[in-house]
């Protein structure tokens, strides 16, 4: 046994609807930003359309507990 608590059920799904939601909200934004950038190519804007891309990237890679949320006290592996 880990020596924590069992977790409320009912806090536990409020937690789980949270998470589900802010995934969902990532989802539409990233959706959001296909569309912007296919709109910039068709617009013949391949720079734009690359940078948009780019800071795409940097927001998957800072926004990662969105899909994994780390937890510091559990060990790694």
């Amino acid at each position: 046994m880990n020596g924590l608590p069992p977790p409320d059920p009912e806090a536990e799904i409020h937690r789980l609807a949270r998470e589900l939601e802010s995934a969902e909200a990532y989802e539409m934004r990233l959706r959001q930003l296909i569309v912007d950038v296919r709109d910039m190519l068709a617009d013949g804007q391949p720079a734009r359309a690359l940078s948009m891309l780019n800071d795409a990237l940097r927001t998957i890679d800072d926004q990662t507990d969105v899909v994994a949320p780390h937890d510091p006290k559990r060990p790694p592996g």
